[in-house]
């Protein structure tokens, strides 16, 4: 018996394992203090009526005999995708039903479509960015490359000549800079993945926090892109479904490699490996998407975003350098003082009792900066601004 000995070549805790332990230690050794929590990306407001309304009447349906549900399809239920399409159609994307994958999150399909690939093929990722795409081919043995994104180009980067890849990590709005890909980059990057026969798995787990509508809130508003690109989106963020869990894949009958449809592949895993997602689950995500979900929905991003302003506001108003925050709940920070991410987080955390993110665990190019997230009340969010301002930074 072997392990897969690739799981020794990953750090010994996934990010945020780390820091909720770091947390932890401080306040079990000052219980006096009060902590505020801008670091790890959970929503915290509730469901919205129009997600609680009709999980309560899918609970109904499941305990009387005429309506219980059984196994679903593995891809999920036709109403759901059906929601879906109509929702993209929005957006000026057509889609059909079987090209759409329910699932439990972006977060699982993201390191699970792995399966459908060569081990063989060379994977390009952003540095900085979400731990899961380099630990998951880390794990199958892959070889990674990464793209430079650092200040000078805004934290989105483009592709490089000098640079060939197979699989191509891309994810907009970023997390965890907040940065957001507009359209004529996206164009070079669905262009750069034609010509070398690439596929952009693109994370789009962020869109409805953009407000700016010549921003693109899909790879499918690009030309072209049906051809080279899977798209995964979430309702964590979306609707707060951190805790109620379902999200989905886009695979277009279109992306084809080796005379082989992606879509047929990703089926046929889907089928072996999973179950579905809970029937009373995805009636509340078909809410999500109804006039009244996305209404109720939007108002929470609204809320979300108001965070984001004050964080914005604050950092203007001490001169520190940052991106994100307009069009994304995540605030990118440069560190001030020549402080590292780490000790940067020491500080905030001590002096200012503000948890937030070190940049430098989503990798090398992250150090130096940090991260702010504006998922929390609006009083924690003021309150913990004032602290740091009281910090003369």
């Amino acid at each position: 018996m072997n392990i897969n000995q690739n799981f020794l070549k990953l750090q010994n805790s996934y990010l945020f394992s780390g820091i909720a332990k770091k947390v932890k230690e401080y306040t079990a050794a000052n219980p006096d203090k009060r902590v505020i929590r801008l670091g790890i990306g959970d929503v915290t407001l509730p469901l919205v009526p129009a997600v609680i309304d009709a999980m309560q009447k899918a609970v109904l349906e499941m305990g009387n005999a005429s309506t219980f549900r059984g196994y679903g399809d593995e891809q999920g239920y036709s109403f759901l995708r059906q929601a879906i399409c109509r929702y993209y159609s929005k957006k000026g994307v057509t889609l059909s039903e079987d090209e759409i994958f329910v699932s439990d999150g972006a977060k699982s399909d993201l390191g699970n479509i792995l399966d459908i690939f060569s081990s063989k093929n060379k994977v390009l990722i952003p540095d900085p960015v979400y731990p899961v795409y380099a630990d998951t081919n880390i794990m199958a043995g892959r070889k990674i490359s990464y793209m430079n994104g650092n200040a000078n180009n805004d934290f989105l980067p483009l592709p490089d000549k000098k640079t060939t890849a197979d699989i191509i990590y891309l994810c907009s709005p970023n997390n965890p800079t907040g940065a957001v890909y507009n359209k004529e980059q996206l164009k070079l990057w669905v262009k750069y993945a034609l010509k070398n026969k690439a596929v952009i798995l693109f994370d789009s787990a962020y869109e409805i926090f953009v407000q700016d509508n010549a921003l693109p809130t899909s790879i499918y508003q690009i030309e072209g892109a049906e051809k080279c690109a899977i798209e995964f989106c979430s309702l964590s963020k979306t609707a707060g479904f951190t805790g109620t869990r379902c999200g989905y894949t886009i695979i277009p009958h279109k992306l084809i490699r080796e005379r082989t449809a992606l879509n047929k592949l990703w089926l046929r895993r889907q089928t072996t490996k999973f179950n579905g997602v809970p029937y009373i689950v995805q009636r509340g995500a078909e809410a999500v998407f109804t006039d009244e979900g996305l209404s109720q929905v939007k108002s929470n991003i609204s809320y979300y975003l108001q965070n984001a302003e004050i964080i914005t506001n604050t950092l203007k108003s001490l001169d520190i350098w940052f991106v994100g925050g307009k069009n994304s709940p995540y605030i990118w920070l440069k560190c001030p003082k020549g402080l590292s991410s780490w000790q940067f987080f020491d500080f905030l955390l001590e002096k200012a009792n503000v948890v937030g993110t070190p940049g430098a665990g989503f990798g090398k190019n992250g150090e130096g900066f940090f991260r702010l997230t504006a998922f929390n009340n609006k009083e924690n969010v003021s309150e913990a601004m004032e602290r740091i301002c009281i910090l003369k930074l």
